[in-house]
């Protein structure tokens, strides 16, 4: 239940902030905006919602949490609000509209919170009443940018004060048993309880049992994922079968009879009877078996490799988990949802390609033509360097430049191994690369997409080591948990 006109002016009477100064402004999420108010005593957080069913301002003790990115509504307070003197602050009659005028030397402006459960707002007008920005854009009612926000003050008579008391009276939570040994706590102490603890989908009960769907759906997905990695190890384990196929394929080269061989186990004395591919030669056939043994021992180690990752990943979970039934903060436990319940296909990615932080250096990789032309034109710059396999296909890799200084040899090599991961080289495991600075490189005249010349090149050669490929992969591993 959101506040209605008593509580409000109730709640606006112990604030007592006319006079007082906008020190910080923060944005912790879509529906809520956070004031710290200096000046008179010590500073105050304040807190607006604008969320169905819990609508309301009121002051907290909570630290709000910033966004790691700042969202749009919060900069332009930032810009356009923080730091100016609040003249006064009140309900504009029993509307349930509460307004700041607020003013610097040379601009006055003012701040609507509209709590209405199913129409809150925050507008930002000037002194004409042209709305300058919103926490909610609406075009239909005209609450834009550019817009026009005067709503009407209506003075309340004494008669209508008292009956708005009778039909909207002041909560006192007698009835709850969360307040009780409570009561001297002021009624913006209440509120904030109330709302933080016991009501409505920002309640500390909602968000938890949130926490607690989230965690179980995403440990479940995480552990069918690690049973196949064991289970797929388990089918590798046996590639000496493989070797040892290939072995008999050979020995009983002349009983092969078309598309099979009938033989004895010259080790278990088991018969066998192997499928072969009738096309090819006894020698091709064994060959296509030690192809597969290579394969499956080759497997093993990066089955080894996910398998220790996947246990990494839930144990990651599982602090995130913990950390978050622990964590005090409604405001921060909310963020921390929003960010990891958000479905993928609406989290923006920074750029195209893959991108991997070791040891303070950023390399971006892009895996085909698209990628690489779009790196290209909207993410490196310059002094970056570009790094491609010569004479293979392949993507181009990027290590993001730093201010006066060298990129160090070791981060070279990252990047070079993935240069040859990431082409037609792989299977080879080494080649020859070129990097320069992408200022030295110029597209090719009428050539396809993302193709690029290079100059100043200088040569590198590069052995695919397996080490450095596992703990990419762990960053990447790492950086797609949480």
């Amino acid at each position: 239940m959101s506040l209605n006109c008593n509580e409000i002016n109730l709640i606006l009477s112990e604030l007592n902030i006319e006079g007082s100064f906008i020190q910080e402004i923060i944005q912790p999420g879509y529906d809520t905006v956070s004031f710290k108010i200096v000046g008179k005593t010590e500073p105050v957080n304040i807190v607006i919602c604008t969320s169905p069913q819990s609508c309301r301002i009121n002051k907290t003790n909570s630290k709000s949490p910033k966004n790691e990115k700042p969202l749009r509504f919060n900069e332009f307070l930032k810009s356009r609000v923080q730091g100016m003197r609040i003249n006064s602050c009140k309900q504009l009659g029993l509307d349930r509209i509460v307004k700041f005028d607020v003013s610097t030397w040379k601009d006055r402006l003012f701040i609507y919170a509209r709590l209405w459960s199913n129409a809150a707002n925050i507008i930002v007008t000037d002194e004409n009443g042209k709305i300058l920005d919103c926490l909610y854009r609406r075009p239909a009612k005209d609450e834009i940018t550019g817009g026009v926000f005067v709503p009407q003050e209506k003075i309340p008579t004494e008669e209508e004060k008292e009956l708005s008391l009778l039909k909207f009276p002041i909560r006192t939570f007698d009835d709850n048993d969360f307040f009780k040994g409570k009561e001297e706590l002021s009624f913006n102490e209440k509120i904030n309880l109330y709302y933080t603890e016991c009501a409505g989908k920002l309640s500390r009960e909602s968000l938890l049992a949130q926490a607690e769907k989230w965690y179980n759906v995403k440990r479940s997905k995480m552990e069918n994922a690690l049973q196949h990695l064991i289970e797929k190890k388990s089918e590798f384990e046996n590639a000496g079968k493989l070797k040892h196929t290939g072995d008999l394929i050979l020995s009983f080269a002349s009983q092969i009879k078309g598309s099979y061989l009938d033989c004895t186990d010259y080790n278990t004395g088991e018969q066998l009877h192997i499928r072969l591919n009738e096309k090819l030669n006894p020698q091709e056939n064994a060959a296509s078996y030690y192809e597969q043994y290579k394969k499956a021992v080759s497997g093993i180690e990066s089955l080894e490799h996910d398998i220790e990752l996947e246990k990494k990943a839930i144990a990651s979970l599982d602090e995130e988990y913990n950390r978050i039934i622990s964590e005090k903060n409604t405001l921060k436990i909310e963020q921390i949802l929003r960010h990891d319940t958000k479905p993928k296909q609406q989290i923006q990615k920074k750029h195209p390609g893959l991108h991997y932080e070791i040891d303070g250096w950023i390399i971006i990789v892009g895996r085909n033509s698209s990628e690489n032309d779009e790196l290209l034109r909207h993410t490196v710059k310059g002094h970056d360097m570009w790094l491609h396999t010569r004479d293979y296909a392949g993507g181009y890799v990027f290590i993001k430049a730093q201010k006066n200084k060298t990129i160090p040899l070791e981060i070279l090599l990252y990047a070079g191994n993935l240069a040859v991961y990431h082409s037609k080289a792989r299977k080879n495991k080494q080649a020859d690369l070129y990097y320069t600075q992408v200022k030295f490189l110029r597209r090719a005249k009428n050539g396809p997409k993302g193709l690029v010349l290079p100059t100043q090149e200088k040569n590198l050669f590069i052995k695919i080591d397996d080490e450095k490929l596992k703990r990419l992969d762990e960053i990447e591993k790492a950086s797609s948990i949480l």
